[in-house]
Protein backbone atom coordinates (compact mmCIF):
# COMPACT_ATOMS: atom_id res chain seq x y z
CA UNK A 1 0.00 0.00 0.00
CA UNK A 2 1.55 3.33 -0.73
CA UNK A 3 1.02 5.93 1.40
CA UNK A 4 0.67 9.99 1.17
CA UNK A 5 3.04 11.13 3.67
CA UNK A 6 6.55 10.64 3.41
CA UNK A 7 8.16 7.81 6.68
CA UNK A 8 9.49 10.86 8.98
CA UNK A 9 5.90 12.48 8.93
CA UNK A 10 4.36 8.77 9.61
CA UNK A 11 7.05 8.01 12.32
CA UNK A 12 6.99 11.41 14.09
CA UNK A 13 3.16 10.97 13.98
CA UNK A 14 3.35 8.34 15.67
CA UNK A 15 5.87 9.42 18.19
CA UNK A 16 3.18 11.85 19.06
CA UNK A 17 0.44 9.19 19.30
CA UNK A 18 2.38 7.50 22.05
CA UNK A 19 3.08 10.94 23.92
CA UNK A 20 -0.65 11.60 23.16
CA UNK A 21 -1.71 8.48 24.82
CA UNK A 22 0.98 8.79 27.24
CA UNK A 23 -1.18 12.03 28.78
CA UNK A 24 -4.10 10.28 28.87
CA UNK A 25 -2.78 7.32 30.65
CA UNK A 26 -0.29 8.61 32.82
CA UNK A 27 -1.20 12.04 33.68
CA UNK A 28 1.18 12.49 36.74
CA UNK A 29 3.62 12.34 33.99
CA UNK A 30 2.39 14.72 31.68
CA UNK A 31 5.07 16.78 29.87
CA UNK A 32 6.41 19.55 32.09
CA UNK A 33 7.82 23.22 31.25
CA UNK A 34 10.00 25.59 33.18
CA UNK A 35 10.86 29.34 31.42
CA UNK A 36 14.79 29.74 31.42
CA UNK A 37 15.31 33.37 30.18
CA UNK A 38 14.39 33.96 26.78
CA UNK A 39 13.49 29.85 27.04
CA UNK A 40 11.02 27.52 27.38
CA UNK A 41 11.97 24.04 28.34
CA UNK A 42 9.31 20.97 28.06
CA UNK A 43 10.35 18.05 29.71
CA UNK A 44 9.34 14.67 30.83
CA UNK A 45 10.31 11.25 31.73
CA UNK A 46 8.36 8.14 31.33
CA UNK A 47 9.13 4.47 31.81
CA UNK A 48 10.19 3.12 27.99
CA UNK A 49 7.80 0.60 27.86
CA UNK A 50 5.03 2.88 27.06
CA UNK A 51 6.30 3.27 23.83
CA UNK A 52 5.40 0.42 21.07
CA UNK A 53 8.13 -1.62 19.88
CA UNK A 54 7.22 -0.04 16.58
CA UNK A 55 8.00 3.53 18.08
CA UNK A 56 10.87 2.46 20.58
CA UNK A 57 12.87 0.79 16.82
CA UNK A 58 12.15 4.02 15.00
CA UNK A 59 13.97 6.14 17.63
CA UNK A 60 16.65 3.52 18.39
CA UNK A 61 15.23 3.14 22.45
CA UNK A 62 15.99 0.10 24.10
CA UNK A 63 12.37 -0.50 25.73
CA UNK A 64 12.84 -2.28 29.22
CA UNK A 65 10.77 -1.67 32.17
CA UNK A 66 13.97 -0.61 34.19
CA UNK A 67 14.59 1.93 31.56
CA UNK A 68 12.92 5.24 31.50
CA UNK A 69 13.08 8.23 28.84
CA UNK A 70 13.66 11.69 29.26
CA UNK A 71 12.25 14.02 26.63
CA UNK A 72 13.69 17.53 26.08
CA UNK A 73 12.44 20.41 23.59
CA UNK A 74 13.50 23.86 23.99
CA UNK A 75 11.66 26.74 22.25
CA UNK A 76 12.28 30.42 21.95
CA UNK A 77 9.80 32.21 24.09
CA UNK A 78 8.22 34.24 21.84
CA UNK A 79 8.01 32.82 18.75
CA UNK A 80 7.84 28.91 19.87
CA UNK A 81 10.21 27.80 17.67
CA UNK A 82 12.15 24.72 18.63
CA UNK A 83 16.21 25.50 18.92
CA UNK A 84 19.06 23.51 17.99
CA UNK A 85 21.03 23.58 21.29
CA UNK A 86 23.57 21.35 23.23
CA UNK A 87 22.28 19.01 26.42
CA UNK A 88 24.65 17.51 29.12
CA UNK A 89 23.34 16.11 32.22
CA UNK A 90 22.95 14.06 35.54
CA UNK A 91 20.54 12.32 37.41
CA UNK A 92 21.46 11.74 40.94
CA UNK A 93 18.61 9.38 43.63
CA UNK A 94 18.21 9.98 46.87
CA UNK A 95 21.63 8.06 47.95
CA UNK A 96 23.44 9.54 45.97
CA UNK A 97 24.31 7.56 42.49
CA UNK A 98 24.84 9.88 39.71
CA UNK A 99 24.09 8.63 36.51
CA UNK A 100 25.58 10.62 33.41
CA UNK A 101 22.79 11.82 30.84
CA UNK A 102 23.58 11.37 26.61
CA UNK A 103 21.37 12.83 24.77
CA UNK A 104 20.09 12.23 20.89
CA UNK A 105 19.00 14.30 18.58
CA UNK A 106 15.86 14.36 16.80
CA UNK A 107 14.73 15.92 14.70
CA UNK A 108 11.45 15.82 12.36
CA UNK A 109 10.34 18.38 10.39
CA UNK A 110 10.33 21.69 12.49
CA UNK A 111 10.48 19.95 15.53
CA UNK A 112 13.44 19.14 17.79
CA UNK A 113 13.66 17.46 20.76
CA UNK A 114 16.53 15.50 22.46
CA UNK A 115 16.23 11.57 24.24
CA UNK A 116 18.21 9.87 27.04
CA UNK A 117 17.68 6.46 28.69
CA UNK A 118 18.38 6.48 32.44
CA UNK A 119 18.50 3.02 33.76
CA UNK A 120 15.82 3.12 37.22
CA UNK A 121 14.81 0.95 40.06
CA UNK A 122 11.16 0.92 41.18
CA UNK A 123 9.93 3.90 43.24
CA UNK A 124 13.67 5.71 42.48
CA UNK A 125 13.81 9.37 43.30
CA UNK A 126 15.93 11.33 40.65
CA UNK A 127 17.24 15.04 40.69
CA UNK A 128 17.89 16.11 37.02
CA UNK A 129 20.50 18.52 36.40
CA UNK A 130 20.55 19.34 32.85
CA UNK A 131 22.83 21.89 31.12
CA UNK A 132 21.21 23.58 27.87
CA UNK A 133 24.30 25.29 25.87
CA UNK A 134 22.24 27.78 23.33
CA UNK A 135 24.85 29.51 21.40
CA UNK A 136 27.11 31.80 23.79
CA UNK A 137 24.19 31.39 26.39
CA UNK A 138 23.88 28.32 28.83
CA UNK A 139 21.21 27.78 31.20
CA UNK A 140 20.43 24.89 34.01
CA UNK A 141 17.26 22.69 33.91
CA UNK A 142 16.79 21.04 37.39
CA UNK A 143 13.69 19.30 38.33
CA UNK A 144 13.20 16.09 40.83
CA UNK A 145 10.54 13.29 39.70
CA UNK A 146 9.63 10.10 41.49
CA UNK A 147 9.73 6.71 38.23
CA UNK A 148 8.02 4.02 39.19
CA UNK A 149 8.25 0.76 37.08
CA UNK A 150 5.32 -0.67 35.05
Amino acid sequence: MKTLFPPAVVRFNLFVLAISCLFAVAPAMAEQKQVLGDYEVHYMVVNSTFFTPEVARNYDLVRSRYNALINIAVLDKDSKKALDVALSGKATNLIGTTKPLNFKKVKEGESIYYLATLPVNDAETYRFVINVQIGNDSKQLKFQQKIYLD
